[in-house]
């Protein structure tokens, strides 16, 4: 049926003549793909290596997940997941298990003494699950096109601003991508196999390890790896059904057509239709009843050995959390935390739909340069399995998160591999498409956009949330910024040139230079942000020996509970006076709360002294906070 529509859509549905065509990739991006895994993990070293180990402790999630799996290296509990002295269910226990892993072993060598408070042994799975990442983009790719174009995707999706933010910081996402990619990888390989008879389908093996992701992946943040997996599988059913059924009656009808006409320019030709054969041939429709239906192919997935497979790896850990929590791991994390992010923007985390495109110009950079052109070079060769799989994981996943209502940027990072793989398919071989010329400026002019909002931060952060150093501070910043934007220009001239493999590589180089610039020198100068890191220092300075844990009232960040440990009180202004009174020692009280806690003391004849303050921004709340740091006496009664 496609052989027949092929000579009147050649560019949509031959898409065999224009790969073969494409001109061999350069000798040097060959040698390269012959190390990709290699190359791409010293990629991501130098890339994110300086934020991990120069950023503070984040809020707010960050800091929550790196303390509750502080408690479990303390504690040793690896079923029992606790933030402070109450429990935290929102998410199952896998991120867990890895981060107090990484810092046991982190711990074990000399230089850290095995200490369990710094943050950056928090977030080495992320760094890991992100280099993970965008080896099975490599591993992805090569399912669809050759090692050259596999690189140049793991590239493009190493070098995204939104996956150098997820592999900098200790929570999910780095580690529930490279499950992803790990699940859709074997899904890709299946379908193609059962769609191109020339494409060998993947081992039992193989299929297994992708049940095996799908099952880590629970254990990590349940619903996204098999929602990433559902939410494609039911986009590909629902497009190949109706093109079964638009092919189904084009070519049913060209036939008749074609007869008839015959039939009507030559009457006179009727006694040669004599011979039997027609009546004979019209037998031959009865083998499209027994088509198979669209969604067939899914029958080797090994569903019910798949299926015992992940059982056998979740279980276990829900059954001991559900005795010891008493079902409230269930209501918490399904009933509460899931539940709400579908109802509506939790935590003030609301957005129109629209809001992942419009944030795809800072987020995809710098490969959004060429991302809506891939797509629609894409959607031109649709009819190519790989190609259609692809279009349907993106588009499918790009739509779920655009209609929940909770938004949060990292959310869309599912759908960005099969992007990169499309991007890095047109980058080595550009082909003239429907709508290419629009698509072509729509990007360029998202790359400009995200180029502008790069330099600008890396100029105007340290003045804005900075202690006001001087020239000699800023000026590396003002040398990175001009470096990283003058290859961000020369990126563009060549795109704009149609020379997209050079705009490619340097709008990797330029990204090398802006976001270590970021993370690893401006980060850690933006003092007004860095309130809990400030408060830590003062506490340090001002602790004696016999002294209770802090009260805390106003300014409760995890990040804080992080710096000073579990033990510290949480309490309003008059819980905090209460505290410090009973035991003695140190409050830190946000101005909001002072008027309580100073009464509070005046009722208990309790003698509090001004130890320190300070003033900043708490950016989780977008405003400005002042903070004191009391000695309260202990009140002998």
């Amino acid at each position: 049926m496609t052989d027949s529509e092929a000579p009147e859509k050649p560019q949509e549905t031959a898409p065999a003549g224009p790969a073969a065509e494409a001109p061999p990739p350069p000798a040097w991006l060959t040698r390269l793909a012959r190390h990709s895994f290699a190359l791409l993990a010293l990629l991501g070293l130098l890339l994110w290596l300086p934020g991990i180990l120069s950023l503070p402790a984040l809020d707010r999630d960050e800091s929550r997940f790196a303390q509750s799996s502080r408690q479990m290296v303390e504690s040793g509990d690896v079923v029992d997941i606790r933030f402070g002295h109450v429990p935290r269910y929102k998410k199952p226990v896998g991120i867990y298990w890895l981060q107090a892993a990484s810092t046991k072993l982190a711990g074990l060598f000399p230089s850290n003494h095995g200490r369990d408070d710094q943050i950056w042994t928090y977030r080495l799975p992320s760094l890991l699950g992100a280099i993970a990442a965008s080896w099975l983009t490599v591993w992805c790719a090569l399912a669809v096109a050759g090692a050259e174009t596999a690189f140049l995707a793991g590239l493009l999706m190493l070098g995204t601003v939104l996956l150098t933010a997820e592999a900098t910081i200790a929570t999910t996402d780095a580690v529930v991508l490279a499950c992803v990619l790990a699940v859709q990888g074997v899904l890709l390989r299946l379908y193609r196999a059962a769609r191109d008879t020339d494409f060998p389908p993947p081992p039992t093996r193989t299929v297994m390890w992708g049940w095996a992701a799908v099952g880590f992946g629970i254990l990590v943040k349940f619903p996204i790896v098999p929602g990433v997996a559902l939410a494609s599988l039911i986009g590909l059913t629902a497009w190949d059904f109706w093109e079964r059924r638009r092919n189904r009656k084009a070519p049913a009808e060209t036939p008749a057509e074609k007869s008839a006409e015959k039939s009507a320019e030559k009457p006179a030709q009727k006694p040669a239709q004599k011979p039997a054969e027609t009546p004979a041939e019209t037998p031959t429709p009865t083998p499209t009843p027994t088509e198979p239906p669209v969604w067939a192919w899914l029958s080797v997935l090994k569903s019910w050995r798949g299926i015992t497979l992940v059982l056998l790896l979740i279980l276990p850990w829900l059954v001991a959390i559900t005795i010891q929590s008493q079902g409230m791991f269930f209501e918490e994390s399904l009933g509460n935390d899931f539940a709400a992010k579908m109802a509506g923007g939790q935590e003030s985390h609301g957005g129109w739909p629209g809001y992942y495109l419009l944030l795809s110009a800072a987020s995809f950079w710098p490969a959004i340069l060429f991302v809506l052109p891939g797509v629609v070079a894409g959607i031109s060769r649709r009819t190519e399995p790989a190609i259609r799989f692809l279009l349907a994981w993106a588009g499918s996943w790009w739509l779920v998160v655009e209609l929940v209502p909770t938004k949060l940027p990292h959310y869309v990072i599912h759908a960005y591999p099969a992007l990169a793989i499309l991007t890095a398919m047109f980058v080595l071989n550009p082909q003239a498409a429907r709508f290419q010329t629009p698509a072509r400026w729509i990007a360029i002019a998202q790359f400009v956009i995200g180029a502008g909002l790069m330099t600008a931060v890396l100029i105007l952060a340290p003045r804005t949330f900075g202690e006001g150093a001087g020239w000699q501070v800023f000026w590396p910043l003002y040398a990175a910024a001009g470096a990283g934007a003058c290859m961000a220009v020369t990126a563009l001239v060549l795109a704009m040139l149609r020379k997209p493999l050079p705009a490619v590589v340097l709008g990797f180089v330029s990204v090398l230079v802006f976001a270590p610039a970021l993370t690893a020198y401006v980060g850690p100068r933006l003092d007004q942000l860095w309130i809990s890191e400030r408060l830590k220092t003062m506490v340090e300075a001002a602790r004696r020996p016999n002294d209770a844990p802090p009260a805390l009232a106003g300014y409760q960040e995890p990040s804080l509970v992080f710096a000073l440990g579990k033990d510290v009180v949480l309490a309003d202004g008059k819980g905090a006076a209460e505290a410090s009174a009973r035991a003695g020692g140190l409050a830190l009280v946000e101005d909001e709360s002072r008027g309580d806690f100073l009464a509070r003391l005046a009722e208990l004849q309790a003698d509090a002294k001004e130890v320190n303050e300070l003033t900043g921004i708490n950016y989780s709340r977008g405003r400005k906070v002042h903070v004191i740091v009391y000695r309260v006496a202990p009140v002998r009664n």
